[in-house]
């Protein structure tokens, strides 16, 4: 933790990412950020205690860079960092649908690049940050970054090839979580129940499952069979989830989520 580690772009992930590094030990000294506006520069100094330096500054003295900006930037940073960045120096890619060979094209020759694609529960540190290594980097760059990543929540490596399904299943996972607690809270609506009770309902069942599914090592289908009693309320409800194509529809949709990373990966946005 005795390198200079520089984030660029330091919107809510980026800031997220900052907030996670102090909290890991990491000293706010070794630390740099960049903002488009001042006014942000000068907050996350206040709050944080990092200097706010240019992109250029962050990329001469920075061992490590978190590019965290939005997909559509990319290139334009990289015009502007490209004749400041040594190819010793690794370079942590956190924007969606970017491979590591877009951003290798744009620096200096050996670059080690990794790409990373977190979700947003690294907010309250319980983020997935899925990780893959560019041509050039090493397992050294590897556990650089998860020390990064892993200080607001878990950390898995995959080859690249399988980014654009971890980003249908674990980058936009969250979302679809949110879908189904608003139509079970819906559902609770209609069953007669206050909204803000349907709602306090579903996000601890949610809550409990997710701690069962992580805690109890058991495969999913053990613990639903678990809760399901013959002839019962529960049995009742799945059979209608089938008959309604509910299981179907998530792979579809995953599909569909993979399908749209891979097209914007290849620049067909």
């Amino acid at each position: 933790m005795t390198q200079t580690v520089a984030v660029l772009g330091t919107g809510k992930i980026g800031e997220a990412l900052l907030s996670g590094m102090i909290r890991a030990g990491w000293r706010p000294a070794n630390l740099l950020v960049t903002a488009r506006r001042t006014e942000r520069a000068e907050e996350l100094h206040a709050r944080y205690g990092v200097e706010a330096v240019t992109n250029a500054d962050a990329a001469k003295r920075a061992d490590i860079l978190i590019l965290a900006v939005k997909p559509q930037d990319m290139g334009r940073l990289l015009d502007e960092l490209a004749p400041h960045v040594a190819n010793d120096r690794l370079v942590i890619s956190a924007a969606a649908g970017i491979p590591t060979a877009f951003i290798e094209e744009r620096l200096a020759t050996g670059t080690p690049v990794v790409r990373v694609m977190p979700n947003t529960p690294v907010l309250v540190d319980e983020g997935m940050s899925v990780i893959s290594a560019g041509s050039h980097a090493t397992h050294t760059h590897l556990v650089h970054t998860e020390e990064i990543f892993g200080g607001v929540g878990k950390t898995l490596r995959v080859p690249e090839s399988q980014q654009d399904a971890a980003t249908a299943l674990s980058g936009s996972g969250p979302a679809y979580f949110y879908y189904l607690v608003e139509a079970m809270t819906d559902a609770g609506i209609l069953l007669g129940l206050p909204r803000a009770q349907a709602h306090d309902l579903i996000v601890q069942a949610a809550i409990g499952a997710a701690v069962m599914l992580r805690d109890s090592g058991e495969h999913p289908v053990k613990l639903r069979e678990a809760v399901t009693s013959p002839a019962g309320t529960t049995i009742s409800a799945i059979r209608e989830l089938e008959n309604h194509g509910v299981r179907a529809a998530l792979i579809a949709a995953l599909e569909a989520a993979r399908d749209r990373s891979r097209e914007l990966a290849s620049g067909n946005g």
